[in-house]
């Protein structure tokens, strides 16, 4: 027995450990294990939660980086323009990115009691992608808004 351990400490050295756990790196870099979102899905997603109705542009404002220098940690942050009124208020502002594994990144949900319709949050993406921005509104109306995050350090560089 002490032969065979004598063998494996003579083939086990911290060079080779390290050399293995780089290749291990690399590989796990080279092919992502996990399938992301197209930009179909997000559409698909969006046409659920509208049930097909139309999307007009414009009342969201979106402050996002243009370029994450780490997709770990992206910051969002969002303002609805509402009065917030009994009859005129957000209900639900919705948000969906085109290249995580999973479409939907948050949803907020609001009542006329609040003063704004606003939020932030902090995003994790994993590459450059698309964020989409939904807002349903009381009366029935959806809003919406798009921005690209360029992400330069994340899952691999993406």
């Amino acid at each position: 027995m002490t032969k065979v351990l004598r063998g494996l400490k003579k083939a086990i050295t911290r060079r080779s450990v390290l050399a293995g756990l780089a290749t291990a790196g690399v590989a796990v870099c080279a092919a992502p294990l996990v399938a992301v979102a197209a930009p179909e899905q997000v559409a698909e997603e969006v046409k659920k939660l509208t049930g097909g109705k139309a999307i007009a542009e414009g009342k969201i404002k979106l402050d996002l980086p243009s370029i994450a220098e780490n997709g770990l940690v992206v910051p969002l942050n969002f303002d609805v323009e509402s009065p917030m009124t009994e009859k005129d208020y957000v209900k639900t502002v919705t948000f969906y990115s085109e290249g995580n594994p999973n479409p939907l990144v948050a949803a907020f949900h609001f009542s006329p009691l609040m003063p704004k319709a606003a939020g932030q949050i902090r995003i994790r993406l994993a590459q450059t992608q698309n964020i989409v921005a939904i807002a349903e509104m009381a009366d029935g109306k959806f809003y919406t808004a798009k921005r690209e995050v360029k992400v330069t350090i994340g899952g691999c560089g993406g």
